[in-house]
């Protein structure tokens, strides 16, 4: 199946951008999606309508639609693990019953959403002034993410997040905060992540040291309420959530709790209803004009169709700084794979590497490459039309100006013959002239998205998250893989456990390679 894209990837590969517009006049209409009141146009990209009907045919070759229903209707999808994938059931507030080896989950959900919700207006009701969520991954990102981009809407305590169990991350936390005021949500599926509960040992110390008890200052996201009451916390201040609930995609559950007690129930159900809306209509429309399965068509195009290897996501609002990083997660553990469902090779690469920075920062920071480097990198502009700030309009617009000509630049380049009438204008000539205005050549017809939504609120942000959510899925269900486990970050941990005691000298490096016995000797030295 993969022959055709090959194909259709020789012939489109110089294929001007530039010409594509000019030879139709509806190109902006037709290479976009319009859904729930985003707009996700990739016009800008090296797309014709006979490629787009290949992408679609490789989405239909992978039987997308069935893998999708299969996944909404709570199938054991995740088939190394033997588990389902119903994340989409944690926001399914309107929707019907959801089976999991004929059981209805629906019940369970709405139950603990109704905990998180009490639990919520406990905190948020008291003196409690800070929320420190103890967690790394994907207890760490989302709420990371959807907490500095809601901040407009925050009302209740502030929120903080310790991930790195280098121990600077919860000493700098903590020197902010009053012990007397402050609360631990520990969040770990097992209550046996490493980094996470040193960080949540070393949290209860501080307690201890400033003469606070710790009873009551914890909350435990976890479904072993067996560690979870050895520590202390009472199974009333217990979270737990099902194993068809992967951490990347737990942000709608109990690890919300904190942007929940931040923002409230109200505004975080409606981010939920988000969610929802992008997951009714990724179910519903068809494939050409679905927001999620273009998305992954494109990626598609340029990863595994073009070879860039590199996606940059580059969101215009400040608040989505985190986004990127959160994007970086769902991808890569996702579909970082080089083994099919099946066990076989993969025929061609895996997942993309993902990065990137909120413009306008990025402009005078790694921009360069982007519009004059060697390598192509596609483009994931995002911007909404109004700002939180309507007394600073001109911010916005200046803003919204700048995505835009980014994207523009990026297709339009600057030719030898404009660069040299530039030169000239500025009164050079000769050897200098031709000198200077090479330097001022950009390539142009790099390709690039644009995601466009009306305003960042919860709903939007629901939005968008399920939108790349179901981004992933549909990439990994055409490339044959499962995006649903993470086999990959096993060994490091692994060999991490193996290697404390060495570096604490409890053990000597016995069976260890030189390089690592000599790293050891040298913090041995320095330590």
């Amino acid at each position: 199946m993969w022959g055709d894209l090959k194909r259709v990837a020789e012939e489109g590969r110089e294929r001007s951008i530039l010409g594509l517009f000019e030879t139709d006049a509806d190109r902006a209409e037709a290479f976009s999606v319009t859904a729930l009141d985003m707009l996700f146009d990739y016009s800008k990209t090296q797309i014709d309508a006979a490629t787009r009907d290949v992408l679609l045919d490789l989405a239909r070759g992978a039987d997308v639609e069935a893998r999708r229903e299969a996944m909404f209707s709570g199938a054991a999808i995740n088939e190394t693990e033997g588990r389902a994938v119903l994340h989409t059931a944690l926001r399914n507030l309107d929707g019907g019953p959801v089976e999991v080896d004929g059981r209805d989950v629906m019940p369970g959900v709405l139950d603990t959403l109704a905990r998180m919700e009490a639990l919520a207006e406990e905190v948020r009701g008291s003196d409690v002034t800070d929320v420190v969520n103890i967690g790394i991954g994907g207890s760490d990102l989302g709420p990371a993410m959807a907490y500095l981009a809601l901040s407009p809407y925050r009302d209740g305590p502030r929120c903080h997040f310790v991930s790195n169990v280098d121990a600077a991350d919860i000493a700098d936390t903590l020197r902010g905060c009053d012990p007397k005021k402050t609360l631990f949500i520990v969040a770990s599926k097992t209550f046996t992540t490493i980094e996470t509960m040193t960080n949540a040992r070393t949290a209860r110390a501080w307690l201890s040291d400033q003469g606070v008890s710790a009873d009551g200052r914890f909350i435990a996201l976890s479904s072993n309420q067996e560690e979870a009451a050895e520590w202390g916390i009472p199974p009333k201040r217990v979270l737990g959530f099902a194993d068809w609930v992967g951490g990347r995609y737990s942000v709608w559950g109990p690890i919300g709790l904190s942007l929940m007690i931040a923002i409230g129930p109200q505004a975080f159900r409606a981010f939920l209803r988000g969610g929802q809306a992008m997951d009714r209509h990724f179910r519903a429309a068809d494939l050409a004009d679905n927001m999620p399965v273009m998305l992954a068509l494109v990626g598609i195009w340029h990863n595994q169709g073009l070879g860039h290897a590199t996606r940059a996501v580059l969101p215009y609002e400040n608040r989505l700084a985190r986004l990127p990083a959160y994007l970086q997660q769902l991808e890569m553990e996702s579909n970082g794979k080089s083994v099919a469902m099946d066990g076989s090779n993969l025929p061609v690469e895996s997942g993309p590497v993902v990065w990137g920075e909120p413009g306008t920062n990025g402009q005078h920071a790694f921009y360069q490459l982007i519009h004059q480097g060697t390598r192509v990198i596609p483009c994931e502009f995002m911007v909404a039309a109004e700002g939180h700030e309507p007394e600073l309009r001109h911010h916005h617009e200046l803003l919204i100006a700048n995505c835009l000509a980014q994207s523009e630049a990026l297709m339009r380049g600057r030719s030898l013959e404009e660069a040299r009438r530039l030169m000239a204008e500025k009164g050079l000539s000769g050897k200098e002239l031709e000198r200077q205005a090479r330097h001022r050549v950009f390539p142009g017809n790099r390709p690039s998205t644009t995601l466009m939504l009306p305003k960042l609120t919860p709903e939007t942000l629901g939005q968008i998250i399920a939108l790349y959510e179901h981004r992933v899925f549909v990439e990994g269900v055409i490339l044959g893989i499962n995006s649903f486990d993470q086999w990959g970050v096993e060994l490091g941990k692994e060999l991490a456990t193996s290697l404390g005691p060495v570096v604490s000298g409890e053990r000597p490096a016995d069976g260890k390679d030189a390089s690592t016995r000599a790293l050891v000797e040298y913090v041995k030295r320095y330590s």
